[in-house]
């Protein structure tokens, strides 16, 4: 039978490049021990912030590979790897999630197709999940995030009817509908269909709703901040915890306007010493020293100083 992912908070990881767009390895190594180190119950590899788009298929494979391999050798084999494993087509989407398990994730994370997207009816996308969920050989988690599939917003019915496949096990919402998120959430326990906060500013609301925790870009920066969130959740301390998400939903906000992945980066470089803000094109890069006198860096780097005392 397979099972979705334990709960607990996950990270969407930047994968980090040098100037020729080539991997930085020790810098892609630094971040993964420094989320594990934060406590992070498991590592996303090409989610959105991992710029799954812009890698070959043996790239995708390498950043997997290269994750799983850093934690297993620090010691870390209890931090889950997931692949994010969208494509365009069906037939590319099965061959990743092939690819994904050679190279050591435990599950997949797929967005829906969305370069065409008024055939992408309702039924439609059913069919496509189910059948990529049919050969993938790992469990298999939907990715709902309408700002990267063209609008293409999954209602919690289709999220549902796609439940009940015996390989799909959960589902991340970056759509950020905490009306959706406890639909599902009070629908099916976590150990059968394990649903997700797809953003930190509902983190805690999404906690409050039985979600089974959070994939979000923000825990790049702030594992530590995140844990400490939780665990006021799981002691019942309802006011402290309000009061820190209140925190994570403005750092939430400044991280996008600070530019995305890019932002993600310059914020994680200049504030714990590895890595350098590149992406690949066209995407574009966030000068580290943009962030001086920045008010949204300032937002984030007030919360880093929390992290950095925990």
């Amino acid at each position: 039978m397979a099972l979705p992912p334990p709960p607990g908070y996950y990270v969407p990881a930047v994968l980090f490049f040098d100037s020729n767009e080539e991997f930085d390895v020790p810098a892609i190594q630094s971040h993964v021990l420094r989320l594990a180190q934060g406590g992070v119950t498991g590592i996303l590899v090409q989610g959105s912030n991992g710029e799954a788009q812009h890698l070959s298929h043996d790239e995708r494979k390498e950043a997997i590979r290269l994750t799983r391999k850093t934690l297993d050798d620090n010691g870390f084999n209890n931090v889950l790897v997931i692949a994010g494993t969208g494509a365009q087509s069906t037939r590319e989407t099965k061959k990743l999630c092939v690819d994904a398990k050679e190279a050591g994730a435990s599950h997949v994370l797929v967005l829906t197709p969305s370069t065409w997207p008024p055939q992408m009816s309702i039924d439609n996308i059913i069919r496509f999940h189910r059948e990529v969920a049919d050969a993938s050989p790992l469990p298999y988690m939907i990715y709902n995030f309408p700002v990267v599939t063209a609008g293409i917003d999954l209602d919690s019915d289709t999220i549902a009817t796609l439940a009940q496949h015996p390989n799909i096990v959960g589902t991340k919402l970056s759509c950020g509908q905490i009306g959706k998120l406890q639909r599902l959430a009070s629908t099916f326990p976590s150990t059968e269909f394990a649903v997700f906060a797809g953003r930190s500013d509902f983190f805690y609301t999404s906690l409050l709703c039985d979600s089974a925790g959070l994939i979000g870009a923000l825990v790049n920066v702030l594992p530590k901040v995140h844990n400490k969130l939780l665990k006021l959740h799981q002691e019942g301390n309802f006011k402290e915890a309000m009061a820190l998400q209140a925190k994570l939903g403005h750092a939430d906000w400044a991280m996008q306007k600070l530019g995305g992945i890019s932002g993600v980066k310059a914020i994680v470089s200049k504030n714990f010493g590895y890595g350098v803000p590149n992406v690949r094109g066209p995407l574009k890069s966030l000068p580290i020293d943009s962030l001086v006198g920045n008010k949204y860096a300032n937002t984030v780097e007030e919360l880093i100083a929390l992290e950095k005392s925990l």
